[in-house]
């Protein structure tokens, strides 16, 4: 049996156009993608996949030269994958895009990168799609709804593969991946070829996966975690892939995966307790925990439910998890671990290793090579052959950021005596209430991990006597009465202040009337609250009720006109 660190020396220091070169030698008739379509698997072995990938690069070629920019705008496919292995194989800089990306910001990029085609796939609004009315010409891939130049399908029927087998200068661009913009436009964060062989076969060697797991692929492929833990983990180790078909099929297109590793964003996570608190309510739950004949049969039964009853890693990231909610998953058997990178750093920073128990509240341990340090401010500080040569365009940006080989993360920090990073908050998000004390919003959001009647959640009140806390319902909540939730919800609010300092303590509870969603503009594709548009639209209201005295608030239809 091959091990870990095996795996990892056939890998090293290898380019992915290299990893790709020998798969079409070695196993070209072996499934690569299975992807979803009218409820059946469509398979593509790597062969296929080179081969698509050999001529769309052959397409790119002769229109366009090396180092030119191509965009990729699209939901995740097994087209999506083909597109980026053609534009490796072009010599050329991928630039993706959310598929949630609002119109502004998608002309933004293109505009910023100097994107010279876009591929164009499934989006969530096909309103927001920019091509031909910038003069940029368009390639229709799998699902897209919208009129392009060209199909992908086209292409390959109509172009002879690209024949050649290069491999590019490590110091040469590899891609420019855009920030989701939380605050402000998105920053172009450059990443060379070199980046990829350094992170790509570490990460590999601390999870230990091969061509025996499964993936499942359904966060943006545009976002760095995504690409970087599926697309290039999967080419490297040989792991299959599977698409869903869309948004309505995600459920059972996961059970039928029953995918080995699984990543997903917390807000997801917390999304999937919802649909079981739906249906099993959390006092039951409890009960059935401390029954030892029925506890392994529910936690089974629970598993296998949400078809992860065979993974053996699964992992959550791109923002903070509530510790609550982890230690619920790891009560129920699964064990989530938290990982913490950023696109930056090709998310080459920490998590709990193959072996590891992950410890709720933590990130983990670094990886190979990488430093990990705490600054005399208490910000996280990473150093390695994986950071960004710098933000495009952006060289005021990058001295902010790059310092002395240091990436400066924003993020406040510290590590304990076990050697496990901890994250407690943005520098930036910190506030000072009008009693002059600070407070650090993300610690008091994951106290309400468990709170089966709130979905997203958001803390602020800079120069308010104490804080408050902005939330949507969960789906449980949005089949009761206000009565009953204003009840409930005091309760929490009651539990919660009483383990606080009386600074710190939440004064209420406002409920918005709608879902905060990358259309509105109050996340970002990637389900990042944007703290400030969040207190900007609705702080008029809060200060509005400031002296009414109620623990929870219901928005009234319309007040901010999203609803």
């Amino acid at each position: 049996m091959t091990t870990p660190e095996q795996k990892y020396q056939a890998i090293k220091g290898k380019q992915p156009l290299e990893i790709l070169y020998e798969r079409e030698r070695s196993c070209a008739d072996q499934v690569y993608l299975r992807q979803m379509q009218n409820r059946e698997w469509r398979e593509y072995t790597w062969g296929e996949v080179i081969g698509n990938a050999r001529r769309i690069a052959n397409f790119l070629r002769q229109r366009f030269s090396e180092g030119d920019r191509i965009a990729i705008h699209a939901k995740n496919c097994a087209d999506w994958f083909i597109v980026d292995f053609a534009i490796m194989l072009a010599g050329m800089i991928s630039v993706p895009l959310y598929p949630g990306q609002s119109r502004d910001s998608m002309r933004y990029v293109l505009d910023h990168s100097d994107s010279k085609l876009i591929f164009v796939g499934a989006s969530d609004n096909n309103d927001n799609i920019i091509g031909a009315s910038t003069g940029i010409p368009t390639v229709a891939i799998q699902r897209c709804e919208i009129d392009c130049e060209q199909t992908l399908q086209e292409i390959v029927d109509t172009t002879e593969p690209f024949s050649g087998s290069p491999v590019y200068d490590l110091d040469a661009l590899f891609t420019i991946m855009y920030t989701s913009g939380t605050t402000g436009n998105p920053k172009g964060v450059m990443h060379p070829w070199s980046t990829v062989t350094f992170a790509v076969p570490n990460m590999i060697r601390g999870f230990g996966y091969d061509e025996d797991d499964r993936f499942f692929s359904y966060l943006p492929l545009s976002h760095a975690a995504e690409r970087i833990v599926v697309e290039l983990h999967s080419l490297y180790s040989g792991t299959p892939v599977h698409f869903t078909e869309s948004i309505d099929t995600f459920l059972e297109d996961l059970q039928r995966t029953r995918p080995t590793m699984f990543f997903s964003v917390p807000r997801l996570w917390a999304k999937f307790k919802e649909g079981i608190d739906a249906k099993i309510s959390p006092p039951v739950q409890r009960t059935l925990l401390r029954i030892p004949l029925l506890n392994s049969w529910f936690k089974k039964k629970v598993a296998k439910g949400l078809g992860l009853d065979q993974a053996r890693m699964l992992i959550t990231g791109a923002s903070p998890i509530s510790e609550d909610l982890q230690k619920w998953y790891h009560r129920m058997g699964m064990m989530v671990a938290d990982g913490y990178g950023m696109t930056e750093n090709f998310i080459y920073g920490t998590i709990n290793h193959m072996g590891d128990t992950p410890v709720p509240g933590t990130v983990g341990k670094p990886f190979w090579g990488n430093e990990v340090k705490i600054s005399d401010e208490g910000e996280i500080l990473f150093k390695s052959d994986a950071l960004m040569t710098g933000y495009y365009r952006e060289e005021e940006k990058t001295a902010e950021v790059l310092r002395n080989g240091y990436y400066h993360t924003g993020d406040a920090g510290f590590v304990d005596d076990k050697g496990l990073l901890h994250v407690t908050g943005r520098l930036s998000d910190t506030f000072k209430t009008s009693k002059g004390k600070f407070v650090q919003p993300p610690d008091l959001e994951k106290r309400f991990g468990e709170a089966a009647l709130l979905g997203q959640v958001c803390v602020f009140g800079h120069g308010m006597d104490n804080p408050v806390m902005l939330a949507t319902l969960s789906e449980i909540a949005q089949k009761m009465d206000k009565g009953a939730i204003a009840q409930e919800l005091g309760k929490t609010l009651d539990e919660v202040n009483g383990t606080l300092p009386g600074y710190s303590r939440i004064r209420a509870i406002y409920i918005s009337a709608y879902d905060w969603t990358p259309d509105n503009e109050l996340v970002t594709p990637t389900l990042k609250i944007k703290r400030k548009a969040l207190e900007a639209r609705f702080r008029p209201w809060v200060e509005s009720t400031a002296d009414e005295g109620e623990k929870v608030y219901f928005e009234p239809v319309g007040l901010t006109g999203d609803s």
